[in-house]
């Protein structure tokens, strides 16, 4: 049987390079075309692969259209995990958004532009954070809940564009697979945005190991047709399914630094604005690719620990009062993302978004009167505004208008032609008509393209398109499920364009 060629992006990042060696143990089946940013550092760690004939090393960008079509051309399967993501991304927004577009843009007609485009294979990493804040009580969650972006996720605006050119594409196989946190052993490095995750948020977290055999598994001959044109949600299962207050007692557990309220003060974390949610059908996509190895999470901490940089080991020793002054108060403190350096500087943007206001801020107090929230093991699930016992196979005219009507608009497509893949005309309520695949809208939860946050259609030079959500959930019923919940009725808020002219600070602007 002949090898298959799997082209893979991001090989050199933490899920692509477990994906990377999870195949590898895997080379009497498949060949390799790993594209790379030319530098000092993935040089190093590919070095041993330089002369493996099962591995083709190229070096170029994704950006540039050239290099994605060497490397498409010959592939059978295209595993897109590249591009630039959190923390890097948050520090340079507008660069995110034209590397992640331009690639996903680039991979798509390059595969297009290949004798039979119909025969590759494309896999899309997306991401938790195109669904946003998902905090109890609405904190079970599946794909085709409504896209809700994050105020100020740069990051993830991109990878919503990305995952709508793959699923628009009119190919006959690709799969937007939805990652969620990822636990790793760099997960231990610090950062100013750890303060912004909400202590009773919540994430289902998915190992590094557990991607990279998915990455692997998805390029097998065993995988169904069924299984393509599709979204899922990537997460380890039900035990790691728990709080953000949880997950810092297990590390810092697992580190021997103990309680995190020795550490940290309970005002320094955000109260709302960041992504999270527990998957109530993240087993759907481990009944197709069995990627899962079912460790118990609090084994997986241990052993993340185990592997900690010495500077942990010695911490244990130091007075958690001199940590918590010395290195956790001054990361609140640093520039542009610190939470309290909002409050020095009386960001009202910041404040607002991540807060709500310092009324609010000022409730928090001490850890004393602040209440650990054990949201709901019960799975809940919204409404999508649409029959969905009947399948996205059968749906009808009727069906569309259902759904279009619970999202506050209409369709204008007066025929359906019965392809949940094919475009149809649709009309939002705020009078924008565009198109878009049912399958799009219904199974991935997307909306108005117009009313999407960041860059008209990912481009600057279009305008930019505020995060009005405040008035979008007051005309679409759809999408008020996941923003009255968590956001009083009496509030106004809009970030638009002071928020893109305030990033003009940034060096990237």
């Amino acid at each position: 049987m002949a090898k298959k060629t799997v082209f893979l992006t991001g090989s050199s990042g933490n899920m692509g390079w477990h994906g990377f060696l999870e195949l590898y143990k895997r080379r009497e089946k498949f060949n390799f075309v790993l594209l790379n940013l030319d530098n000092p550092k993935s040089r190093e760690k590919f070095k041993p692969y330089e002369n493996d004939p099962a591995v083709t090393l190229l070096w170029g960008n994704l950006t540039n259209y050239d290099d994605v079509l060497r490397c498409v051309t010959g592939a059978d399967i295209v595993l897109h995990v590249g591009g630039m993501v959190s923390p890097a991304a948050d520090y340079d927004p507008k660069g995110t958004i034209h590397t992640n577009v331009t690639a996903a843009r680039n991979i798509v007609n390059a595969a297009k532009a290949q004798p039979n485009p119909n025969a590759i294979k494309l896999v899309y990493i997306g991401t938790v954070a195109e669904t946003g804040e998902r905090d109890a009580p609405i904190h079970w969650a599946r794909t085709g809940d409504p896209i809700k972006i994050s105020v100020y996720d740069h990051y993830a605006i991109s990878k919503v564009i990305a995952e709508s050119i793959f699923a628009e594409s009119g190919l006959r196989y690709w799969v937007s697979l939805r990652q969620s946190g990822i636990l790793h052993a760099n997960i231990l490095k610090l950062d100013p945005i750890m303060f912004h995750i909400p202590i009773n948020g919540v994430l289902e977290w998915a190992t590094v190991e557990d991607s990279g055999r998915l990455l692997a598994n998805v390029c097998e001959d065993w995988v169904p047709d069924d299984f393509w044109r599709r979204f899922y949600n990537i997460g380890s299962g039900a035990d790691y399914r728990i709080t953000n207050f949880e997950f810092e007692q297990y590390l810092l557990g697992a580190l021997g630094l103990g309680d995190m309220r020795r550490l940290f003060n309970a005002n320094w974390f955000s109260l709302r604005n960041f992504h999270g949610q527990w998957y109530a059908d993240s087993d759907l996509l481990e009944h197709y690719l069995k990627f899962r190895e079912n460790k118990p999470i609090i084994q997986y901490f241990a052993e993340i620990a185990a592997g900690s940089p010495w500077f942990y080991k010695f911490a244990k020793a130091v007075p958690k009062s001199f940590l918590k002054a010395f290195m956790m108060k001054k990361l609140t403190q640093t520039p542009v993302f610190g939470t309290m350096h909002w409050f020095k500087k009386d960001d009202k943007q910041r404040i607002s978004a991540f807060f709500g206001s310092k009324a609010a801020w000022n409730a928090i107090g001490t850890w004393k009167n602040f209440h650990i929230k054990h949201p709901s093991k019960q799975v809940c699930n919204l409404n999508h505004g649409w029959d969905e016992h009947r399948g996205i196979a059968n749906l009808t005219l009727k069906d569309l208008k259902k759904a279009a009507e619970f999202r506050g608009g209409k369709l204008e497509s007066k025929y359906y032609s019965g392809d949940p893949y094919a475009p149809v005309a649709w009309r939002c309520a705020h009078g924008h008509t565009f198109f878009m695949s049912p399958n799009l809208a219904l199974l991935g939860g997307h909306w108005c393209p117009e009313e999407l946050p960041g860059p008209t259609n990912g481009d600057w030079s279009n305008g930019f398109s505020p995060w009005a959500y405040d008035a979008e959930a007051k005309v679409n019923p759809f999408f008020a499920q996941v923003w009255y919940p968590l956001h009083c009725k009496s509030e106004n808020n809009t970030y638009g364009e002071e928020i893109y002219n305030g990033m003009k600070g940034y060096e990237s602007f």
